[in-house]
């Protein structure tokens, strides 16, 4: 699919602009452009969001009109027809990101951004930083894809120093202009194939943010963003849960230290303890080291880091545990939408009743299978794509019991209350009920926090029946 759009600035003075796409972003660009008296127009697939909307018009107006540039709202792909179009016509294509750029070198000229990607972690990381940061006295706020959107952080009231930005392989397929002062990548596994074209065009996508960074904070226990990253010439700092070379992070026994931001890197200084991590599963030391660095390039002292990181809790849906009851443990982890968080948070238990299924967005299922299959004590499978885990434990483990819920609207029970009762009847003492779908849950839910929030509904239910 390539990439985004060549490197320019926009005139913004009394510009005419097309916004693609009226969703969170595109109606933040609208109301930021609206106050600064230009003339906005949407278009939005979503026919009945187009219906009833002001300033919405049709994709055919919008092809004839002429248009200082458009800006993208993330999720369009770059081969979509109207795009195409627009191309053709010679319209200028921006993304949000580059927009809220160019406006930060005009009002915030000073303001440094530090930028976040990965298939899994990035909204925990984001806000363990700014967590960081603002322990450190420093105005920060965590933005993108958490929080605010870039450009109402960036044109908003409060002038903040830094901000810290969560950013999908979407809006990296269309960022060109941002110039961060430090990046991160998490880790690199099989998501959003279907949307992309395949894996290698969404690695390509999400190493599109090393083109504006001096500095990266990178995974060494992810061999693909090792491979993918060694003929890259900023500095590499690198993060693992081994024990670190000179010049990276990392863990030695039950401690998080540093030999990359210290004055003789053949020592090794104490950042935090693992319990200092909540939780302490090994996906969030990851996290929780990524983040120290990103602290730690812009100055941020390991005393601080390591009083951010003991009072921080992540957000819900990331490995919450709902109830504890009967020696029986809910966790909610709806927030595992691909393989490769299912794996992570399946690996951090040990005698699971696993929930899964939805969409699984192209992605394959047998590596997962083969990683945790010695975890899984039996599977509740629910979802469009539930067929592909089934068939990969099927071929795995065919010990471990599946069992099939099907949506039923004439119910008298939502589909969560009779998964929920289905893992009440399989657990027994010392198993944990994890809800790590592995896929998206747009087939059954509203989002993954609409079917965290309904296992969560479905487990008090039980617990108080």
């Amino acid at each position: 699919m390539g990439g985004g759009i060549a490197v320019r600035y926009f005139e913004l003075s009394q510009a005419k602009v097309l916004i693609l796409g009226g969703g969170i972003t595109g109606a933040a660009v609208s109301r930021v452009l609206r106050s600064r008296g230009m003339e906005v127009s949407i278009v939005d697939e979503n026919e009945s969001l187009a219906a009833g909307g002001a300033g919405y018009i049709s994709m055919e107006i919008a092809t004839d009109a002429t248009w200082s540039f458009a800006v993208v709202s993330p999720g369009w792909r770059t081969d979509h027809p109207f795009i195409k179009r627009l191309r053709a016509k010679g319209v200028p294509l921006v993304s949000e990101i580059d927009l809220a750029w160019q406006l930060r070198d005009e009002l915030a000229p000073g303001q440094k951004w530090l930028a976040i990607t990965g298939t899994n972690g990035k909204t925990t990381t984001v806000e363990m930083v700014t967590a960081m940061l603002q322990a450190d006295g420093r105005k920060a706020a965590a933005c993108g894809n958490v929080g605010e959107t870039v450009i109402e952080a960036v044109a908003g009231e409060i002038m903040y120093d830094y901000l810290v930005l969560e950013l999908s392989s979407f809006q990296l397929q269309w960022s060109d202009l941002p110039e961060f002062y430090a990046c991160a990548i998490l880790n690199i596994a099989d998501d959003h194939v279907d949307w992309h074209g395949s894996f290698a065009e969404y690695v390509y996508a999400k190493l599109r943010i090393l083109k504006r960074s001096q500095m990266a904070i990178l995974n060494a226990d992810d061999g693909t963003i090792v491979t993918a990253t060694q003929h890259w010439h900023g500095r590499k700092v690198f993060f693992s849960l081994d024990t670190p070379s000179p010049g990276e992070l990392g863990v030695v026994e039950n401690l998080l230290v540093d030999r990359a931001f210290i004055a003789d890197p053949q020592e090794a200084v104490l950042i935090a303890e693992l319990v200092d991590v909540h939780p302490s599963a090994p996906h969030n030391v990851s996290n929780a080291l990524a983040a120290a660095g990103l602290a730690c390039s812009v100055g941020v002292s390991h005393e601080v880091i390591r009083g951010a990181l003991q009072a921080f809790r992540p957000g819900r849906h990331r490995i919450e545990t709902i109830l504890e009851s009967n020696g029986i443990t809910w966790i909610n982890d709806s927030k595992a939408t691909n393989p490769h968080a299912a794996a992570a948070s399946l690996m951090s238990q040990f005698s699971v009743i696993w929930i899964a299924g939805g969409l699984a967005k192209g992605a394959a299922m047998e590596s997962l299978i083969a990683r945790t299959k010695g975890r899984i004590k039996a599977a509740i499978l629910i979802g469009t794509d539930r067929e592909l885990i089934a068939t990969a434990l099927a071929t795995q483990t065919p010990e471990v019991k599946v069992v099939r819920i099907d949506a039923d609207a004439g119910a008298t029970d939502s589909l969560m209350e009779r998964v929920v009762l289905a893992a009440k009847d399989l657990a027994t003492s010392g198993d944990v009920v994890l809800l790590a779908p592995a896929c998206a849950s747009m087939d059954q839910f509203i989002s993954y926090a609409d079917r965290g929030d309904q296992f969560t509904a479905a487990v008090k239910k039980l617990a108080q029946s």
